[in-house]
């Protein structure tokens, strides 16, 4: 049994994009949970626990995709409305870079035997 790529990226990629947006946007750019949470969809309780290592602990994202998140960070500070947009350009480049094969082969390893990925071990 294995999980599609999509609830991989439901259950895993997204909140851990979401914390680094999370932390981005309080720590350096000082916005208040409640501001952004409203801008990544999500409660001011949930940037609280994202903050506070409560949420999206299961994966760790690299260092290549933690500098695109800056990016989005950065054009999401200057136009919130761009925040759906940047989420779906961080999750086309995880996708286009094969990171999600990093967490299928910790969390969903019968599914590479279908997807014709090949991820170092």
């Amino acid at each position: 049994m294995y999980l599609l790529p999509q609830e991989i990226e439901v259950w895993y990629v997204i909140p851990a994009i979401r914390k680094e947006l999370a932390k981005l946007l309080t720590r350096q750019h000082e916005m208040s949970y409640e501001q952004a949470g409203r801008i990544l969809g999500i409660s001011k309780a949930a940037v609280s626990q994202y903050l506070s290592n409560k949420r999206a602990n299961k994966i760790k994202l690299n260092s290549n995709v933690k500098k695109e998140i800056v990016k989005s960070a950065k054009i999401i500070v200057k136009d919130q409305k761009n925040a759906l947009g940047e989420m779906q350009r961080i999750l086309k480049y995880i996708k286009d870079k094969k990171c999600l094969c990093d967490v299928c082969k910790k969390y969903n390893k019968d599914v590479l035997n279908y997807c014709g990925c090949k991820p170092k071990y």
